[in-house]
């Protein structure tokens, strides 16, 4: 049986005022309750209280997995950076990896995630199709240093994750699996008492044919999702596409240059003609893997760079600088066009066929109209790649989507055979011959997990844990007076003995408001309060996500709390 927990020996230590450096409320809540502490910049100490809720959370995550047969591993954190020079992403995540040198000058990097060492684990332990299929997982730290942690435990520079690997022979299988993971997310996330959305996503540098994100509903989140209040459609807003819709029928006069002096910028341009903005059209110059290529979307648009990046992945997308186009004459900056234009031509769907526009006539201070799309230029790739705004009809049904922020709590990918191609992973099958394995890989963020429940729940007096994850099932605070202290430890033990899991606040010296304040802070569901009416053997329950009240005597409270 697990002791009481008493604060008076826990090592717990609440703060009356936010971090100097605080900007959303888990940093804020979990410093000031005690649950963590930072140790350098995105680098965090998980402190008892935090600790006992990062287990709960990765219990959940656990007892969910093992129920569609998945097996734990634990997998090395510091990796040789063979097998992700092999798969190309030891180039790809650039400066996100942490890259050492062991003593005699080879080269290491602290994981940021762990396809690459899953697909050789199987590779060395499944031979033929009756190992198979197979789902591994682990619950490990990760690594990645980012340019800027920040928002407490939700971007750090280690994060605690569980990854999760399916092996098939099929397809199909692989469809299978996916679908047991999908439903087991969904188990996971309503169990931890998360508000939480499925929505569509990219796969980029994961690879992969299908991709999903489970996103949790919160100011602080780093995600922008769009969800159609007239049907089910959600999505990543880096997912969004908008269909292609040409333009059939319409007569458009010949294409014609206009004198448009210091007109650089579509603002200018459209003020200069008296147009709208979204009669014109913005030609963004980037360079993919170095190759300049033009990115034309509606005047109105702005290029999301981001969901460009996502589509071209795994190339480095980056924009053009003045000493390039020093090097290209017949490209002049502030007025290019798409007509006669010598680079590759990409384009939002929303420059369809048939479409007329005002652009650069590749000349300066000079912009040519009746430009239309399939006539004067053509588009090389059409890629929804503009910032998604409030109101763009849903790709569904056609109402108009809303936009809301939310943290990314889970990820899925059918990763097909990117990784199991590039490490050969072949297993005997049924008619004697090689068959190549097919993979998913499924995301977690625990420590994001954690993040995110204080961020959905936490009320203006401090946190408010769902019971499945809380450090206790009931904090009993003790009002100061030695009777109330000998009532407040009596029942605790009792409590304890029913397995109820209790936090007691017997600490002398500290004053009933502060205790409260303390109790409130810490967010534990239940407060047990021994107070005014402890010689008689009655205490107060308060329910802390709701505030109500009852006066209960000890044995039912005891009935109650361990019902």
């Amino acid at each position: 049986m697990a002791q009481v927990q008493r604060m008076s020996r826990l090592m717990v230590k609440t703060l009356r005022d936010d971090p100097a450096d605080a900007e959303t409320l888990n940093h804020k809540l979990l410093v000031r309750a005690g649950y963590v502490r930072r140790t350098a910049a995105g680098i965090w100490t998980w402190l008892p209280l935090g600790k006992k809720v990062y287990e709960n959370v990765a219990r959940v995550v656990r007892e969910e997995m093992d129920a569609i047969g998945g097996q734990e591993v634990l997998l090395p954190a510091l990796l040789p950076k063979e097998p992700y020079e092999a798969s190309g992403r030891y180039e790809e995540y650039g400066d996100l990896l942490f890259r050492l040198k062991d003593r005699k000058g080879s080269d290491y990097l602290l994981g940021p995630t762990h396809e690459e060492i899953f697909t050789q684990v199987v590779k060395d332990q499944c031979a033929s199709y009756k190992d198979l299929p197979v789902i591994l997982y682990q619950i490990q730290t990760k690594y990645r240093d980012e340019a800027r942690p920040r928002a407490g435990v939700l971007r750090g520079r280690e994060f605690q994750m569980k990854d999760s690997y399916s092996f098939d022979t099929t397809d199909e299988g692989l469809a299978e699996s996916y679908a047991l993971h999908r439903a087991a997310y969904q188990r996971i996330f309503e169990r931890l008492g998360l508000d939480y959305r499925i929505v569509s996503a990219i796969s980029g540098a994961m690879g992969g044919s299908a991709s999903e994100e489970f996103l949790a509903p919160a100011a602080a989140g780093e995600d922008t999702f769009v969800d159609c209040p007239a049907c089910d459609y959600a999505a990543n807003t880096e997912a969004v596409t908008f269909a292609l819709k040409p333009v059939e029928g319409a007569e458009h006069p010949a294409a014609q240059e206009l004198d448009t002096p210091d007109t650089p910028t579509i603002e200018t341009l459209a003020e200069h003609l008296g147009v709208p903005a979204s009669a014109t059209l913005k030609n963004l110059l980037v360079k993919v893997d170095g190759e300049i290529v033009a990115v034309g979307v509606p005047g109105d648009r702005e290029v999301d760079l981001g969901k460009l990046a996502e589509h071209l992945a795994p190339a480095e997308v980056e924009l053009v600088t003045a000493e390039d186009f020093a090097d290209r004459p017949d490209l002049v900056r502030g007025y290019v066009g798409p007509q006669g234009l010598k680079v590759r031509y990409l384009a939002d769907p929303r420059v369809a066929p048939g479409t007329a526009w005002i652009t650069g006539a590749n000349k300066p201070d000079t912009h040519a109209k009746d430009v239309v799309c399939g006539r004067d230029f053509e588009v090389d790739q059409y890629l929804d790649v503009v910032v998604v705004e409030e109101g763009d009809p849903c790709p569904a049904c056609g109402a108009g989507l809303k936009i809301g922020r939310a943290i990314e709590i889970g990820h899925i990918f059918q990763l097909g055979r990117k990784y199991a191609d590039t490490f050969q992973l072949d297993v005997l099958g049924q008619n004697g011959k090689p068959v190549r394995v097919t993979m998913g890989s499924y995301g977690i963020g625990v420590s994001r997990a954690v993040a995110a429940l204080v961020e959905q729940s936490a009320d203006d007096k401090g946190l408010c844990w769902p019971k499945e994850v809380a450090p206790a099932d009931v904090h009993v605070v003790a009002a100061g007076k030695a009777v109330q202290t000998e009532l407040a430890l009596d029942v605790a033990e009792k409590l304890n003995a029913a397995g109820v899991r209790v936090l007691v606040d017997d600490r002398a010296g500290v004053s009933p408001g502060v205790k409260f304040t303390d109790a409130e802070l810490i967010g534990i569901p239940q407060i047990l309060v021994a107070g005014r009416r402890s010689a008689e053997g009655v205490l107060e329950l308060k329910d802390r996500r709701t505030g109500e009240r009852e006066e209960l005597t000890v044995a039912e409270a005891i009935a109650r709390l361990s019902a």
